[in-house]
């Protein structure tokens, strides 16, 4: 299924699958799925007992992709999704294939989603920051 993108109008291959493999050779020996979706980004884990977490791509801040050296060997990489979600506040996206373009795609969705509410993110001011340390506007004469 493809979806238009607001944006760009280009066409996004939603919804993704990507599965969390071994570090040893990047074998799918887990019954853990990430799956982006087109308005929320979804953690499955377990094979009996099955636990999903559900992140809601406008609710995404920050995301950091991190590769060491026998992820990078064996092509894999974690994406760390910060997001302003009360139970996981932090979602470990861990030894997934492809994980620059996953990152590519879930940052594309994000921005396309936060238009799509017409949802615009504040700069962040430090809280203990005193008013006085803020930049003052120039006097006009």
């Amino acid at each position: 299924m493809k979806e238009k993108s607001v944006a760009t109008n280009e066409a996004l291959p939603l919804p993704v699958k990507e599965r969390k493999r071994w570090l040893f050779f990047g074998l799918p020996f887990t019954f853990t799925t990430y799956t982006l979706a087109e308005k929320r980004l979804i953690l499955r884990q377990g094979f009996f007992n099955i636990n999903e977490n559900e992140t809601l791509l406008y609710r995404v801040v920050d995301m950091t992709l991190r590769r060491s050296l026998i992820q990078r060997i064996f092509g894999l990489g974690t994406l760390m999704v910060e997001a302003q979600d009360k139970t996981h506040p932090t979602l470990v996206i861990k030894n997934i294939r492809h994980s620059k373009q996953f990152r590519d795609l879930l940052s594309q969705a994000v921005e396309n989603d936060k238009i799509r509410l017409r949802m615009r993110q504040g700069e962040l001011i430090d809280p203990d920051m005193e008013a006085d340390d803020l930049p003052q506007p120039e006097p006009l004469e």
